[in-house]
């Protein structure tokens, strides 16, 4: 099983959350004539003011507005003062759960919104291939997913879902980079490195731990320590291949394996 990313409260929050700022509330929900010509159709100012909240939700951020949940102020300020409706209509909307239903259906059916399957997730994981054998970091992974959803107009999951879509991506992308760092090893190189990790001269630490270690305060025995390391590691049975040497990404997760000894390469 694929590792899960890790998203604090507050980048989990930034997903999901409405701008506030005047010119970013204008570029995300300024309706165009259509838009406002299907939410007139609905009868009374609370089922109108109700799509229209609905529609700029699942335009930005692309999620669809939870029944427990009041829409942030700011949004729903604008969206009444677009459509001429007082804000306070909000709290006589969608009393009827049938109604809330056939709204979220019809937005679906009139402006493209797409729920998202088992298929939008194996694409989504596919889709962040690249960026994931650049960084690990979830919220960076998290922002592209969401993004490549909205330009899509497929409606957010949970965001659980999102943080396990981008835990399999880098996976998928670690298993790629391992596999690319040792393709080129032969049985003898495989032997060697696996003997890293036998004891160092009978003392408590393997092989790797030793060569891990820092070159500790100047004095002759840490220098003479330091200059040992440097030889066992200049050994010619630690070659990685050109491929390796330019995945430095590749390197950072190679070293954070004790088995997996990638630091350095002979010059030639």
């Amino acid at each position: 099983m694929p590792r899960r990313s890790t998203l604090t409260l507050a980048e989990r929050e930034s997903l999901f959350a409405v701008p506030t700022d005047e010119a970013e509330l204008i570029r995300r929900y300024a309706f165009s004539e259509q838009e406002l010509s299907v939410i007139q159709q609905h009868r009374g100012d609370h089922n109108r003011l109700g799509f229209a909240v609905q529609l700029c939700y699942m335009r930005y951020p692309g999620y669809i507005l939870p029944p427990t949940d009041d829409p942030a102020p700011t949004l729903l300020k604008f969206a009444a003062n677009q459509t001429g409706i007082n804000a306070g209509e909000w709290n006589n909307y969608a009393r009827r759960e049938q109604t809330r239903r056939e709204h979220l259906v019809e937005l679906q059916t009139s402006f493209g919104f797409q729920p998202f399957t088992v298929s939008h997730y194996r694409h989504a994981v596919r889709g962040l291939d690249e960026v994931a054998s650049q960084t690990d970091k979830g919220i960076v992974l998290a922002q592209t997913l969401v993004e490549d959803l909205r330009r899509k107009k497929v409606l957010f999951p949970s965001v659980k879902v999102i943080e396990r879509a981008c835990a399999e991506a880098v996976t998928r992308a670690t298993r790629r980079i391992y596999r690319i760092l040792t393709e080129s090893l032969t049985s003898e190189h495989r032997a060697q490195l696996d003997s890293l990790l036998e004891q160092f001269n009978g003392s408590k630490m393997t092989t790797v731990m030793w060569l891990r270690q820092s070159p500790g305060v100047p004095n002759a025995k840490h220098l003479l320590e330091h200059i040992q390391r440097l030889e066992a590691i200049q050994l010619p049975w630690v070659r990685l291949g050109e491929r390796g040497r330019r995945d430095r990404f590749g390197a950072r997760r190679g070293e954070s394996l004790f088995s997996l000894w990638v630091h350095a390469y002979p010059k030639n």
